[in-house]
């Protein structure tokens, strides 16, 4: 399988029972409730300025190696993200736990029990989640962990959405550290196809070249020209029975990343393996909701093609018109994402407005390195024509600690887009503004009253934290998960008759 990996609960190698072999280093991760007084045994090898920070939240664990044992303590500190009104323990659980867990596994310990005190919900989904994705390195996948024992007592249905959440975020990772020789348009629809097909209230269907054109997904085709697997459009649906809302996810699948005859430099080119982050991120989404089937209905979008070049690539100069009869001069062929993502964004349009109840689109996209100079590589940029659903996005992403903030959708600079010869050209005249002026791109096809736009990173550059390497990261995956299982929770009698038209702002 392309997302076949080992991980603390994805591998033949681990058990959640007691390990059966005597174990010559056998280690503890204890989790602490963050909100009590701490109380810990002594801690032999450990000088008593370190037990008294650990103790006062100065520092979030401490390990403490003695008599042939290790032990690590967690208490993660708490404290507000960007625009969050509330508290996360998910996101300081998620992260501190996992950062323990991967300070143990550096001593290589043949065993480790998880042991939790009194913990919340919400930290111990954090808590598993953060074990799930410390202990994943794509080099690594095959080296054979330590036996977890797990020493907890929880709702099942708790471990399974801890369980759902780890794994759709590793595997949104996992498909973005793949070598673009192994996925490849065909091969990333293939997996859609075969993931889901014998899933309950699932369907699939991919678009192949052929299909594209006859839909006038002409840009989506355009991007694919010069490469031997042609532009596809992977579509899954989902739906459940007691559904009041309608979300369309749309992901940016460029497999890798040329920039066409506007070719990259080498060191522009390097990571552009990961210009599927978008589609990825859906994907996991996608995972996430076989798992734990969500009361919504949701539709999921991988707009797959990759850049190439040969005598068939598309060229600065060409013009296309799109599915929404708007035709884009082609003013460089490194501003493709935007493209594959346009055509899709129409026909997401189009099916909602036919959907008697209340609905979004959001799309999901590595679009542009305006907008990690801006905001960095942690947080996602986010850009919306309706508050509401902005507010909902960027509160998850506080909360999950997968984070994202509004930037704004400023009308003038649609001018930075004017064309001579066609509606509009697909790269801006200016390099200022670079992610808002793709941003404004992607709303020009957009027919819909609620609409955002994640422009992702979707890379960590370095090992750190939870991440015992560099690569993908799953960004947008958490988020997402957050937003949808937070939808659920807002029941409407809302039907089309009422639905707000494009202008104006309603509650999502």
């Amino acid at each position: 399988m392309l997302f076949d990996y080992s991980s603390a609960f994805h591998s033949k190698t681990n058990s959640s029972g007691k390990s059966e072999a005597k174990a010559s280093l056998k280690a503890r991760l204890v989790i602490l409730n963050s909100q009590k007084k701490i109380k810990t045994p002594a801690l032999k090898s450990l000088t008593k300025k370190q037990i008294e920070e650990f103790k006062d939240q100065k520092i979030s664990f401490v390990l403490d190696c003695s008599n042939n044992s290790l032990v690590a303590y967690v208490a993660p500190k708490l404290s507000l993200k960007l625009s969050a009104k509330q508290l996360s323990e998910y996101a300081p659980y998620r992260d501190d736990v996992g950062a323990a867990l991967r300070a143990i596994l550096a001593k290589k310990p043949d065993s480790i029990s998880v042991e939790f005190e009194d913990i919340s919900e919400d930290a111990f989904v954090g808590a598993m989640v953060g074990i799930e994705l410390a202990t994943y390195s794509f080099v690594d996948r095959s080296k054979e962990l330590p036996k977890f024992a797990f020493d907890y007592s929880v709702n099942p249905e708790l471990l399974e959405k801890s369980l759902a959440i780890g794994k759709a975020t590793q595997v949104a990772r996992h498909l973005v550290n793949l070598p673009p020789n192994r996925l490849n348009p065909k091969t990333f629809a293939d997996l859609c196809k075969s993931e889901f097909k014998k899933s309950k209230g699932w369907t699939s269907e991919v678009w192949d070249e052929a299909r594209l054109k006859k839909e006038g997904m002409n840009l989506h085709v355009a991007v694919g020209n010069g490469a031997n697997e042609k532009s596809c459009l992977a579509i899954l649906k989902y739906r459940h029975k007691s559904a009041q809302h309608h979300v369309a996810l749309v992901g940016k699948g460029i497999t890798f990343d040329s920039g066409g005859l506007d070719i990259k430099p080498s060191s522009g080119m390097r990571l552009m393996k990961k210009d599927m982050g978008g589609a990825a991120a859906v994907f996991g989404t996608a995972l996430w909701a076989k798992d734990c089937a969500p009361e919504l209905n949701i539709d999921f979008y991988l707009c797959l093609a990759e850049n190439s070049i040969d005598e068939d690539a598309f060229r600065p100069g060409d013009i296309y018109q799109g599915r929404n009869g708007k035709t884009v001069e082609i003013s460089n062929t490194d501003a493709e994402g935007r493209l594959v993502l346009a055509d899709t964004l129409t026909l997401a349009s189009e099916i909602l407005a036919e959907i008697e109840m209340p609905s979004q689109i959001i799309n999901v996209a590595t679009l542009t390195g305006a907008g990690k100079v801006a905001l960095g590589p942690d947080l996602a940029s986010l850009f919306s024509n309706n508050d509401d659903l902005a507010h909902s996005l960027q509160n998850a992403g506080d909360i999950s600690g997968d984070l994202c903030w509004q930037m704004p959708l400023h009308q003038p600079y649609n001018s930075y887009m004017k064309s001579s010869f066609a509606d509009l050209e697909n790269s801006a005249s200016t390099g200022y503004g670079g992610a808002i002026t793709a941003a404004l791109f992607l709303e020009n096809f957009v027919k819909h009253p609620a609409w955002a736009h994640l422009d992702i990173y979707a890379w960590k550059d370095s090992a750190g934290g939870v991440y015992a390497d560099k690569g993908g990261s799953g960004q947008g995956v958490q988020l997402l998960i957050r937003h949808l299982d937070a939808l659920t929770q807002i029941k409407t009698t809302q039907t089309k008759s009422n639905v707000t038209k494009k202008g104006t702002k309603k509650s999502v």
